[in-house]
């Protein structure tokens, strides 16, 4: 998912003076489980489908549909940030330098509004753009970009800052299905295989959400039969539009049946944020961390049961939380640009510690990340840090200390992703950067941009979204395009 940078928002940094770290009152139990509309007959894109009851769950009943993959080194890239949830790919053999050309491009693709990346698995991927007034979800051969099939339904969601009207959450693949987050707060399950939808909840109308400032923005995850997801409703007489005592109702979290969108549980007050839930095992037990709007909330996420709440926000009404929270060892790195800047949690079952914090920093913030994640890498942090293109820095810090190692500026803000001990940097104006991970200093081996046959380049502004990996191919999106390059020669027989 990509958030975008809010225009009108007011200058200036406040510091976050409550700082919390322990068991909310509200936040200590799972809510009951609450029925939402029943299943019906598919009678065409967007109505529900049968066959998702809880029969499926079966695991002989489940089949994985068939692989179309030529390539088959690497990895999937079935969510956002990849197979492990942090922006890192484990695959290896990647060009560097890069060839004088640049890398080889392998297709492209139109696309219509949005800012999310698509997903992709076993030969197939998925793109999530709005065309007109249909919200739709496209598959693809995902080594060729030959068209296999489209789902689509209605959605009438404006943007009230006048941005982008198409989705920011990237599809999220699991076996046989996607389920899809719309921005006007649609959630949907569909097949992986055609296409054919089998169960949608429209959370907007059946949690009671206030339009957040760029609408849904924050990619569900999948744990065991979960789907995790911030929600983030409000009582009936809360308005039309977010305020500073906005409250909540008990849904910040909701944990859907993958199978049949059932509520399994809903947790916490919080409202919704644009950072997506972090899935991570921490001292033997699962745990599951939500950058929310009001700050850091840490739970187990099959039972619910909430461990800390760890209030993390500006005091501007137009702030958001939206880059993920990092997690490496027993530590947990929260970052935003609009005020408190970042903070080093240590945590443990029932409790968190803080380790250090900018919010007594007043103006030189270790790191201020705005939308896209940090990436933690050999006890360094690496990120883009700032609110604005003007100001933005690509900086690297240490994770125990916050200390500040490098910056760069010039750059605008960058997207990253880790392969094979380097970045790769896409730029918001669409050039793309191959970066040493190098604590020392920032150290580019090579930069590109990215052209068609006629030499026209093909990333307009705003590039947004973090470049992805697959089975050697690298995708990367600007504007109103999706571009395939190869970025792992395949090896000779």
């Amino acid at each position: 998912m990509i958030r975008r940078r809010p225009a009108v928002f007011v200058f200036g940094w406040l510091v976050l003076a409550l700082l919390g770290c322990g068991k909310d009152a509200d936040l200590g139990r799972a809510e009951a489980p609450t029925k939402h509309e029943p299943i019906k007959s598919i009678r065409g894109p967007g109505e529900f489908a049968s066959g998702s009851s809880s029969a499926n769950k079966q695991s002989g009943l489940r089949r994985l549909p068939p692989d179309l993959r030529s390539r088959k080194d690497g990895s999937d890239w079935p969510g956002f940030l990849g197979p492990t949830g942090d922006g890192k790919s484990p695959e290896k053999g990647i060009l560097a330098p890069w060839p004088k050309e640049g890398l080889k491009l392998v297709w492209q693709r139109k696309l219509g509004e949005g800012y999310c990346m698509p997903s992709v698995s076993r030969g197939r991927l998925f793109i999530f753009d709005r065309q007109g007034d249909l919200a739709t979800l496209t598959c693809v051969h995902s080594e060729t970009g030959r068209f296999l099939w489209k789902f689509e339904y209605p959605t009438d969601y404006e943007d009230h800052y006048g941005y982008s009207n198409g989705p920011r959450c990237c599809p999220v693949v699991d076996e046989d299905r996607v389920y899809l987050f719309g921005p006007e707060g649609m959630l949907h399950c569909v097949r992986v295989e055609d296409g054919q939808p089998l169960w949608k909840v429209n959370t907007t109308r059946e949690f009671g959400v206030v339009q957040n400032f760029f609408g849904v923005g924050s990619t569900p995850v999948i744990e065991g039969d979960l789907l995790l997801a911030q929600i983030g409703g409000s009582p009936p007489d809360s308005g039309n539009f977010p305020s500073l005592d906005q409250r909540g109702n008990g849904s910040g979290i909701v944990a859907f049946d993958k199978y049949t969108g059932q509520v399994r549980y809903r947790i916490t007050d919080e409202l919704a944020s644009y950072a997506g839930p972090v899935l991570a095992t921490i001292g033997g037990r699962r745990w599951c961390f939500v950058f929310a709007r009001g700050g850091l909330v840490g739970f187990e996420p099959n039972s619910g049961n909430v461990d800390f709440h760890f209030p993390w926000r500006s005091r501007l009404l137009e702030s958001v939380n939206a880059a993920n929270p990092v997690v490496f060892g027993d530590h947990v790195l929260i970052s935003e640009a609009y005020g408190p800047g970042s903070a080093l949690l240590q945590v443990q079952p029932g409790k968190c510690q803080l380790v250090w914090s900018d919010a007594e920093r007043a103006r030189d913030k270790a790191l201020q990340a705005h939308w896209v994640t940090p990436i933690y890498h050999d006890g360094f942090v690496y990120g883009d840090s700032g609110r604005h293109t003007s100001t933005a820095e690509l900086r690297c810090i240490e994770a125990a200390t916050g200390t500040v190692r490098w910056r760069r500026r010039g750059l605008g803000h960058v997207s990253l992703l880790w392969i094979d001990g380097h970045f790769i940097a896409l730029t918001e104006f669409g050039e793309l950067l191959l970066l040493k991970a190098n604590p020392e200093r920032y150290e580019e081996i090579s930069r590109m941009e990215v052209r068609d046959a006629d030499g026209e380049p093909l990333l307009e502004y705003p590039a947004w979204a973090a470049p992805i990996v697959s089975h050697g191919l690298l995708y990367v999106r600007g504007k109103d395009r999706l571009v395939c390059l190869e970025l792992i020669p395949l090896s000779k027989p």
